[in-house]
């Protein structure tokens, strides 16, 4: 998309060791606060994964000694082409001790419609052993000559599949970006998933920074109560650039009261390396 996502953002921020030092200067106590509030600060891997490919294990560790109790990984076989190869070639079982030894938890993780579409029962495999509660479809991957049946369509493909899912004790999830805050037909894409998707077999994980385009999160989590897994956090100004969490225009206190109303169980930091600092200090604020 157009703006600023987790596929862009390392090319236009910091390079990875860059990214480790702005992290290691967090100071720990500053998620104390969140931690007191029932708010479970974690980060998405997409935004450090060069590092986390070059010294996975050490990565972990510096993120849990800055105050984070969750990751939300990234499919190893499903992102292999885009940055995550390295950690395709490490054994589950080994990743997850890994996390563990680490003192973080990982609850979630991105799938690609792909991979839920044709490898389900490997990935439902994978998860287990991770020991995921969550599996997240990142995007339905639909072309932008795409047609609203066609992502109706799509959403009664990935229904099919959270029903596995659900069998196998775990919640399907899916993550908005840009594409789907566009009207199709008279009607707004988002929100005819959501008026397609089953209520209980495929949860949103909403990320904030479709604040650009008018959408707050906020009067989600309220329109549909209940409906939520998780939020991808990242802040933005009123030109559209990204800011670190407080500094933009998100009303963050309404927005982690809605997220109570939504349903909401996870908050993952998503954003530029140089914004987590700030970033967290708002949060501990907050």
């Amino acid at each position: 998309m157009k703006t600023i996502n987790r596929r862009t953002f390392l090319s236009t921020t910091t390079k990875a060791t860059g990214a480790a030092f702005v992290f290691s200067q967090l100071p720990s106590q500053l998620f104390a606060g969140a931690a007191a509030n029932d708010i479970p600060i974690g980060f998405q891997s997409w935004t450090v994964r060069e590092v986390l490919n070059k010294d996975f294990a050490g990565t972990l560790k510096m993120m849990a000694g800055q105050g984070y109790k969750l990751i939300e990984m990234c499919s190893p076989k499903g992102y292999e082409t885009n940055g995550f190869g390295p950690l395709a070639k490490m054994k589950t079982s080994d990743m997850r001790s890994i996390i563990t030894d680490a003192g973080l938890d990982c609850p979630s993780c991105h799938f690609g419609f792909g991979e839920l579409k044709n490898n389900l029962d490997e990935r439902i495999e994978f998860a287990k052993e991770l020991g995921l509660t969550q599996m997240v479809c990142s995007s339905l991957g639909l072309p932008k000559t795409a047609t609203l049946k066609d992502y109706l369509d799509a959403a009664d493909k990935l229904n099919i599949a959270a029903e596995k899912i659900k069998k196998a004790g775990m919640q399907a999830g899916f993550h908005n970006h840009d594409t789907e805050f566009v009207l199709l037909d008279g009607e707004l894409i988002y929100d005819a998933l959501l008026g397609r998707f089953g209520t209980d077999l495929v949860k949103l994980q909403f990320q904030t920074q479709v604040i650009v385009h008018g959408y707050k999160a906020a009067d989600y989590f309220k329109k549909y109560p209940g409906r939520f897994i998780s939020a991808h956090l990242s802040d933005w100004t009123a030109d559209k650039k990204e800011a670190a969490i407080g500094k933009g225009i998100i009303d963050w206190k309404e927005f982690f009261a809605a997220a109570k109303t939504g349903g909401v169980k996870n908050f993952f930091v998503e954003m530029a390396p140089d914004k987590f600092t700030d970033s967290a200090t708002y949060i501990h604020q907050l």
